[in-house]
């Protein structure tokens, strides 16, 4: 045997029958809290910003990269005069 029961309510009518909770208040409080935190963290992006947060750490890659081409191009004299011997 086979039966076969359609319902037709809304989401609201359903919880009310089960018993559940409407926890639609808590949720829009929540999506609030999340939405300010995202407002913020936009502020924190802004150019002026995040170029005063990445450009002392650009700088000393600059500086590494100058230190790493000057010793590339001084041993590269060096065996092109023949100073150096192993």
């Amino acid at each position: 045997m086979k039966v076969n029961v359609e319902v037709t309510c809304t989401p609201e009518e359903a919880r009310a029958f089960f018993g559940l909770p409407d926890i639609k208040p808590m949720q829009d409080r929540v999506l609030g809290q999340i939405e300010d935190r995202l407002k913020s963290g936009l502020d924190a992006m802004n150019p002026e910003t995040v170029f005063k947060t990445w450009l002392p750490a650009s700088m000393q890659g600059v500086d590494q990269l100058q230190q790493l081409q000057q010793a590339f191009w001084t041993q590269l004299a060096s065996i092109a005069t023949g100073g150096t011997k192993k």
